[in-house]
């Protein structure tokens, strides 16, 4: 087998720390290669079979062969028909191939607000510091992560929770491959070897079930009961979860959100509530994506106003960023401000959206129009 360049490179490593470039080595060994030259985790050696020793060691291949372990093929006599076993070899399916890197895409017109710079700080210090992000859905809560993890070249494994949610779903468990039971490792296990960042989104839609993640959330080892193996974090695991509630569930029915347990909230060190942008950061978020500057700001006011309202109980919805993102590229495509919006806010019942329709024609026709007057006209449109 000819080894890439990652490959040779950890091989390469190896003799720098142990003097050897053939040998077996334990998870210990592999860790400490890794720690002391910078290489990346081989997740090559420890995950394909044919390069497993005893239980708990792994052969590590030369720099200067061609096969790791030799294929034997029997020969077959005119005379005698041998009948040769088939020896199948499983390896264990993965939910990230391990030769894909799992870093985030960056996304260039991404602009910087809320708390992205303190979450930056924290995934580059690698440090295992769980944090819970909570806001109204559409304020880029899950983005924010992502980008984050695409500036600092960080893994990042999303898993979005729903009541249906599992120990297995999370951790892994049996799974049949080819007619075999074999073990397979979740996103939470996948993500400790590999000392990623753990996005579990949209935490409150989960159940009690996830109290299975209470000993990883106080950054500790897990003995991973079905298979036997006991897992430690590899050095930059992190775990950030996000939600639209507090996990005390949705008052006002907004959302199916379940209240969570408060052992599990309080392995959380921090809580932050992330709010939509400001108007002027909103403004630069939709500018790349309408050519149009005066739409741009009719917008951008108009979902402001939304909000004020939405605050002060003049109307029951709002509009997200996210929506606002919508608007723009729907305008992209039928090139129709009214249309764009009108298809991307028929999500509302009738006459939200007929109110909404009237205040961005209002918006538009009069650049001077007062917030608290446009409060007052939903205020009353709504109680009527």
């Amino acid at each position: 087998m000819s080894l890439n360049s990652n490959q040779k490179a950890f091989v390469e490593a190896t003799k720098t720390v142990f003097g050897y470039t053939v040998g077996v080595l334990s998870r210990a060994d592999i860790q400490k290669v890794v720690d002391e030259t910078g290489v990346k985790y081989p997740f090559w050696l420890v995950t394909k079979a044919e390069f497993r020793g005893g239980r708990g060691e792994y052969v590590l291949p030369s720099t200067d062969i061609t096969k790791v372990v030799p294929t034997l093929v029997p020969t077959v006599s005119e005379e005698l028909t041998v009948n040769v076993a088939q020896v199948v070899s499983l390896r264990q399916p993965k939910l990230i191939d391990d030769t894909d890197s799992s870093i985030p895409e960056k996304y260039k017109d991404y602009v910087k607000f809320g708390f992205f710079n303190d979450l930056n700080h924290i995934i580059k210090s690698k440090m295992f510091y769980p944090v819970f992000i909570t806001g109204l859905s559409g304020n880029g809560k899950t983005l924010m992560v992502e980008q984050v993890c695409a500036e600092q070249k960080r893994e990042c494994i999303r898993v979005n929770i729903s009541i249906e949610t599992d120990e297995s779903d999370l951790l892994g468990g049996p799974t049949l491959v080819d007619g075999n039971v074999v073990t397979r490792d979740g996103p939470v296990i996948t993500a400790m070897k590999r000392g990623a960042v753990l996005l579990i989104d949209e935490v409150d839609r989960g159940s009690n079930k996830l109290l299975c993640l209470q000993g990883i959330l106080e950054g500790k080892s897990y003995f991973n009961k079905k298979s036997g193996e006991l897992v430690h974090p590899a050095n930059g695991f992190n775990v950030i979860a996000t939600a639209n509630t507090k996990g005390r569930g949705s008052e006002e029915g907004r959302y199916l959100s379940q209240i969570l347990d408060d052992a599990w909230l309080e392995r959380f060190p921090i809580t932050v509530e992330q709010e939509y942008p400001d108007t002027k950061t909103e403004k630069k978020i939709l500018t790349p994506l309408i050519e149009d500057k005066s739409f741009v700001d009719e917008l951008v006011k108009w979902a402001d106003i939304i909000r004020q309202s939405f605050e002060q109980g003049a109307t029951d919805e709002l509009i997200s960023t996210r929506r606002l993102v919508h608007i723009a590229k729907a305008y992209n495509v039928f090139g129709d401000k009214m249309k764009a919006i009108q298809l991307c806010i028929n999500r509302f019942d009738e006459e939200t959206k007929v109110s909404f329709l009237d205040l961005y024609s209002k918006v538009t026709t009069e650049p001077s129009v007062e917030v608290s007057d446009e409060f007052l006209a939903m205020k009353e449109k709504n109680n009527g």
